[in-house]
């Protein structure tokens, strides 16, 4: 007995805590309704519709959404004019005039409206009968999964990832563009990829639920602001079924470096710079980096890196001793045949020494604040600065043992 008499105040106490939540909004016009025959059988008519109280007691409506929390815009409506309006939050319990001051046509238009989802609009006659309305919200038909920004060479893309074909919006900004994801609302992880974005291109980003759609406000940096033409292509990734939709950046001055000036610049990286400790570091970043996403990283993609990276795996096999692309499963390709140099093209995520001679060739191409966010954006465009920063330096510290001890063992020269 005394267990259901706790359960008793539990559900009595949850209650009044649920009630107490809920903000009571009053929507009564200030003027009454015109006085009509309704009035004059009213103390009649009542007893056939639910009793006495049906048209004088007060008019009470306890409105919901899920999920809750979205903002409610509550129009009272007499003759097609508006009388009242309020805007507040749900839950809530709406408090109306009683059905003999409401005239037949008197209605409540509610527009229940939640970032992430779609709007929906409603409406109930004062007279009905409702008490309670629930208002259950989609979520929008598009989710961006993810966002990747690259810069190299003088050149930037940024890629947006979502679930269905993209519809957008670009517009021109004083500093320098916003993207419009129409319908579109991001995920959890794409939230994270669209945090602390930068490069000598993009000096910020920033990104805005707006009701139905997700605003992506790009600003340039002011040096090249407005030497930058914008380039946008659309793809499908058949792999992880997601549509890419990617806006990239070229100098309008042709200030950009050409692939034949990479590839003066590859031939002055000598083999020492991808053999001997710097294995280490090539060893250990790969190893932390996830497989699935590297491989996607460096595999041939139709954009604008495709032409350098593959100069830089020709460069890697001319390095070897015995003139070969090895990989970390034993397989080998030779470079002077086409055909080899694309089958090693689709693997060279496990490409032996190609990551270090990556970075190898963006130290030589970019200023040193930018080398490592450069890198970055070329073999893990999925990560964090932060998160990337950690492994590298992870990363360099089998490399540093490495020279220690060779150090160690020959003296000094």
């Amino acid at each position: 007995m005394k267990s259901s008499h706790g359960l008793l105040l539990l559900i009595l106490l949850s209650t009044q805590a649920a009630a107490a939540e809920r903000r009571t909004i009053e929507l009564i016009p200030s003027d009454r309704s015109s006085w009509g025959i309704t009035n004059l059988f009213a103390p009649f008519t009542g007893w056939f519709m639910g009793g006495p109280g049906y048209w004088y007691s007060d008019r009470i409506i306890e409105i919901d959404t899920t999920p809750p929390g979205a903002t409610l815009e509550l129009s009272y409506v007499r003759e097609n004019l508006q009388k009242r309006f309020e805007r507040t939050v749900s839950p809530i319990v709406l408090m109306l005039p009683s059905r003999i001051e409401a005239e037949p046509r008197d209605s409540v238009e509610i527009r229940a409206l939640r970032d992430g989802y779609r709007h929906e609009e409603i409406r109930i006659r004062v007279r009905s009968r409702d008490t309670q309305l629930m208002i259950d919200l989609a979520p929008l038909p598009n989710t961006l999964e993810s966002m990747t920004h690259t810069h190299f060479s003088g050149r930037g893309s940024l890629k947006f990832l979502t679930r269905e074909a993209l519809r957008f919006r670009l517009q021109d900004t004083a500093r320098g563009f916003s993207i419009a994801l129409i319908e579109t609302r991001q995920s959890d992880a794409a939230s994270t990829t669209l945090q602390g974005v930068s490069s000598p291109l993009v000096e910020s980003l920033r990104s805005e639920q707006l009701g139905e759609d997700l605003i992506v406000s790009i600003e340039l940096d002011a040096v090249v602001r407005d030497k930058l033409e914008r380039r946008s292509a659309h793809g499908y990734d058949a792999g992880r079924d997601l549509h890419h939709f990617t806006v990239n950046l070229v100098p309008s001055d042709g200030t950009s470096v050409t692939v034949d000036e990479a590839r003066v610049t590859l031939e002055r990286i000598n083999p020492e710079d991808v053999s001997g400790c710097a294995l280490e570091f090539d060893r250990s970043l790969r190893l932390q980096l996830e497989a699935e996403s590297l491989s996607r990283a460096l595999a041939p993609s139709s954009s604008f890196l495709d032409p350098y990276l593959r100069a830089t795996l020709k460069r890697l096999g001319a390095l070897s001793p015995d003139g070969v692309i090895a990989l970390t499963d034993g397989s080998r390709f030779r470079p002077s045949r086409p055909l080899e140099l694309s089958a090693a093209a689709a693997q060279s995520a496990q490409a032996v020494g190609y990551l270090v001679l990556l970075r190898k060739f963006v130290a030589e191409l970019e200023p040193s604040i930018d080398q490592r966010n450069t890198l970055r954006g070329i073999i893990a465009p999925g990560l964090t600065n932060a998160a990337f920063d950690a492994i590298i330096e992870t990363a360099k510290d089998p490399e540093r043992r490495c020279n220690a001890e060779t150090a160690r063992v020959t003296g000094p020269p």
